[in-house]
Order: structure tokens, then C-alpha cells, then sequence
């Protein structure tokens, strides 16, 4: 089993944009120096207070040269909001700058990112299922042409040329991205703040793909983490961070379009409450429902345990070290705990 460490750089009151990503770099090198095998970020535009991470290939090109073998991953870039083709040539270039050390997801995005960015809510699947064609294709040809609705490109192709095949990650709620995921052979990346039951379904179609395609399952469980020796610390430490990484969820719910838009454009989930829902629970019941692991390196444990055993298919755990813009000193001290206590009960033993 390999281990990451997953951010959205959320900017609360505070720090301000600068010191957070300085911190953030601090806590990639950290993560290095432990020996955690990946650091992914998301990218997400218009609410600091959800992230400030408009630029993960920039983030990691400056991460980059304070490290030695992490591998970073973005999860995910916005297909929607992108010119596939440009994107192909950043991730291509990128490539080059990271050693290799690259890796990406592709999704349609959060419900309220369109209107924001001049997109009409009802282009966005067809924008992102023809993005993510033109994108394959520009990755993984010399040369191609594409004739759609939203691209029509002739004789294309990207400089410079990508050298290798890259591993690609999809994410979200809806069951066709977990069924094409296992068609294609990509990996899933596990929305952090779900426990196993509310995405079990959609787990089981995509790895029921993954069997018909003749791939094997790559699933990455996400979730947010804080640990101290003493029980009562960890809960009393970590709970500014969670309470406002829960809040988050919500952040832009009053700029969402209406139920009937949203539902129309594919977007349900974002109109059946449940966002609303989870940033309005108490930190308690976060805790004892599996939302997020705090507690000592036993109970962590007994948590990535618990979930090895329940997730077949499971390759990687990304812990959430700085959730809701915790503290910096707090995001460093749950990196080191987290690798002393808990990957070496794992990182060798047989699935």
C-alpha cells in the first residue's frame, strides 16, 4: 500500500495567501523527508476559503526543487474550464520539469465553478467528454484531428511531445465516472468527507468494470487526519481544522444555480442537500461516523485497517494533514505521527 498527502491550500482569515503556500511547500518537503510516495492538490478556482489552488503545475514545478522522489498529482484539473490542447502542452512540459514525477486527474468540477468562470452550466458535460478525447488524443499522438461541437481541430499536436503514458485519476459521485474509469483502466480517487457506505455502490460498479476491461482496481481513499498520544489532545487539536474544512463544503452553495438547472446539467448532487448537510454537522458525530480519523496511532491504525480490509481494490491512503487551513505546527506534527506510527504497520504486510 502506498501513502500520499492530499490538499485544497484552503486560505482562511489569517495567514494570507503568501504564508500559506510557503507553509504548504514546507509541508511537501516534509512529507518527502518521511518518505510518503505522493502530494496531491486540487485544483479549484473564486473561494479561498475552499482552496487558493488556482495552479497546481506552478505549486509543483516550485515544489519540485525541494525534492528528491515524491511523486505529485493534481486531482483533479478541471477539463471544462480548460483548451484541452494547452493543457496537454502544460502537462507535457511540466513532465519535464518534474523528472517524470508527474500524475493527474480530470473531472467536470464542482457545480458552482461555471457560471464563475463564463461557462453555461448545461455546456459542461459536453465540454468535459470532448475536453478529455481531445486531451487523450493530444497526449498520446504525434498528430490528430478532432471534429466536435466545441472543438474542431485539424492536423493538432503538442509541443513538447509527451515521452511516456501517464497514470490518470477520476473522481466524484456519479456512477458512468466510475464505470468508464474501469473501462479505461484509470484510477479512482475517493472524495475526502465520505465514509466507505455512501460511495460503496459506485466503488462496486468500477471495479465490476475494471473486471469485464481485464484492469485491476487503483483506488485512492482520501480522508482528513490529526493524531496526538493522548486521545482528548488529538480531538482538541484538530477541531478549528475539521469544523472549518466541513464548512467549506458549503462555501459556495449560495452561488449555486437552481435546483432545475442544476439537475438538468447533470449536477444533482449538488441540489439534493447533502452538502449543505455535512457542513452543518457536529464536529462530535464527524469524528464517531467516520468522516474524518482523529485519535491516537492506534486508532488511526484500526481506522486504515479497517478500511483495507473493507475496499478491495485499495492501492493508496491520502491523509488530509492541514484540513480547513489547520495550523502549520498541526499539519507538520500529524505528517511525522502519522509516518512513525501508522505506514510502518502497513507499508510491508501482505493485503
Amino acid at each position: 500500500m502506498r501513502f500520499g498527502i492530499y490538499t485544497e491550500i484552503q486560505s482562511w482569515p489569517g495567514p494570507g495567501p503568501r504564508r500559506v503556500y510557503a507553509e504548504t511547500l514546507e509541508q511537501v518537503e516534509n512529507a518527502d523527508r518521511l518518505g510518503y510516495d505522493t502530494f496531491s492538490v486540487i485544483e479549484h478556482y473564486f473561494w479561498e476559503n475552499f482552496s487558493i489552488s488556482t495552479d497546481p503545475l506552478s505549486f509543483f514545478a516550485a515544489a519540485a526543487q525541494r525534492t528528491r522522489r515524491i511523486v505529485f498529482r493534481t486531482l483533479l484539473h478541471t477539463l471544462p474550464l480548460h483548451n484541452p490542447t494547452v493543457l496537454a502542452s502544460r502537462i507535457a512540459a511540466a513532465d519535464i520539469l518534474l523528472e517524470g514525477r508527474y500524475e493527474f486527474g480530470v473531472g467536470r468540477g464542482h457545480g458552482w465553478l461555471p457560471p464563475k468562470a463564463g461557462i453555461p452550466l448545461g455546456e459542461t458535460q459536453g465540454r468535459y467528454d470532448e475536453g478529455l478525447d481531445v486531451l487523450l488524443l493530444a497526449l498520446e499522438n504525434e498528430r490528430f484531428s478532432y471534429d466536435g461541437r466545441f472543438w474542431k481541430i485539424d492536423d493538432g499536436h503538442v509541443v513538447p511531445r509527451p515521452d511516456r503514458r501517464f497514470r490518470i485519476f477520476v473522481g466524484g459521485t456519479s456512477d458512468a465516472t466510475y464505470e468508464r474509469a474501469g473501462r479505461r483502466g484509470w484510477g479512482v480517487a475517493v472524495p475526502p468527507l465520505l465514509p466507505y457506505a455512501a460511495l460503496e455502490r459506485q466503488l462496486d460498479l468500477y471495479r465490476a468494470s475494471c473486471a469485464e476491461a481485464g484492469h485491476d482496481p487503483d483506488i485512492v481513499w482520501i480522508h482528513a487526519v490529526h493524531i496526538d498520544e493522548d486521545r482528548d489532545t488529538a480531538l482538541r487539536e484538530a477541531e478549528e481544522g475539521i469544523t472549518r474544512f466541513f464548512r467549506a463544503q458549503a462555501v459556495a452553495s449560495p452561488e449555486l444555480a437552481s435546483k432545475e438547472e442544476l439537475e438538468a446539467a447533470g449536477y444533482g448532487f449538488y441540489a439534493s442537500g447533502i452538502l449543505e448537510h455535512v457542513a452543518a454537522m457536529p464536529y462530535q458525530e464527524v469524528v464517531e461516523g467516520d468522516y474524518v480519523w482523529v485519535g491516537t496511532p492506534e486508532d488511526i491504525v484500526e481506522r486504515v485497517a479497517a478500511i483495507r480490509d473493507l475496499c478491495p481494490g485499495l492501492t493508496e491512503v491520502a491523509i488530509v494533514a492541514n484540513a480547513g487551513g489547520a495550523v502549520h505546527w498541526k499539519a507538520i506534527k500529524a505528517q511525522e505521527l502519522f509516518a512513525e506510527h501508522v505506514i510502518p504497520a502497513f507499508r510491508d504486510a501482505a493485503p
